[in-house]
């Protein structure tokens, strides 16, 4: 069996390879050839335990995640747990990958695909509502899918951002890309072409302002219980469709949930994106408006971004 540690699955995952490895997960979960069952969550004390299976033709696969938002308090990620993959025929645990690595890299490379197909080819800037790991991907996968200059950051909290900065334009990579903390969300709204918010928030991240919001690209991953939203409601005046993974998203993140329940969006505004990416769709006229994409995450990206990993372990 082989063991994947953060640090190798780091020197394994290609931002390119991981959004191709999503895109053909999206084909799977269109030609319906996987068995993903509702994923049991335990909730106690704001502290949650998700178990995500899913079984392909080619592998079966198990993320083990714990969601502790207080953790950011102790300066540790709020993410974290291990993916087992097993044999398909004989259900053999073949190997154990780093959860904390593998939520990061799929999450991120998730998003990137988002923008791939929802943001204007010349889009230069990123804004990152969230300093946490998620955020930190996204903005590695919007500088690999745009020609991206600058990175803006804007965090809710008044923790020293100095350290995460740094390691972020390290990660990059690209001296030409600048990365700016932003001192309020309406300055990085007003200087992004695409925004990616990655956080707990219970109310609105961004500014409940048509205008600021006009025209940009939306990436939301950071809501994934009812309760939860970042998404004002000047969004829906702006998007004709909103671009989700599943329809349980509707049910499952507040972004929806609550403006669904509201009658401000209607299910026939929602878009699988496996039908989107499938379709004649005019990318480019689309993208000429405001886009907005909303993701929960499913097990089917974990195993095949997992899958992808182990190929390149064996390769290596």
């Amino acid at each position: 069996m082989i063991i994947l540690s953060k640090e190798e699955i780091e020197a394994l995952a290609e931002p390119n390879e991981m959004m191709d490895a999503i895109e053909e997960a999206y084909g799977i979960f269109g030609a319906n050839e996987f068995y993903m069952p509702p994923r049991p969550v335990v909730e106690h004390e704001n502290k949650t335990l998700m178990y995500m299976p899913c079984y392909t033709k080619d592998v079966i696969g198990t993320k083990i995640l714990s969601i502790f938002p207080e953790n950011a308090k102790l300066g540790l990620p709020s993410i974290d747990g291990i993916v087992l993959l097993n044999d398909p025929v004989t259900g053999a645990p073949v190997a154990v990958l780093d959860g904390q690595a593998v939520t990061a890299w799929r999450t991120g490379a998730v998003g990137g695909v988002g923008i791939r197909h929802l943001s204007r080819k010349d889009c230069h800037t990123v804004g990152i509502v969230g300093a946490g790991v998620q955020g930190f991907h996204l903005a590695l996968y919007a500088c690999v899918a745009r020609e991206i200059h600058t990175v803006y950051v804007f965090n809710h909290s008044s923790r020293d951002l100095t350290d995460y900065l740094a390691r972020l334009k390290k990660a990059i990579a690209n001296p030409a890309v600048e990365v700016v903390q932003c001192k309020t969300v309406e300055e990085l709204v007003k200087a992004s072409d695409i925004i990616c918010t990655a956080t707990p928030s219970a109310t609105p991240v961004l500014p409940d302002d048509r205008e600021l919001l006009r025209g940009k690209c939306i990436i939301a991953i950071g809501s994934y219980t009812p309760q939860m939203r970042e998404i004002p409601d000047a969004v829906w005046d702006l998007v004709d469709k909103v671009y989700i993974e599943l329809p349980y998203a509707c049910e499952e993140s507040g972004d929806l949930s609550q403006p669904l329940a509201e009658g401000r969006l209607t299910a026939d505004r929602t878009v699988l994106m496996d039908q989107f990416l499938k379709s004649d769709a005019d990318e480019e006229t689309i993208t000429k408006n405001t886009t907005y994409f909303k993701s929960v995450g499913m097990a089917l990206f974990d195993v095949c971004v997992a899958q992808k990993l182990l190929e390149k372990a064996k390769e290596r």
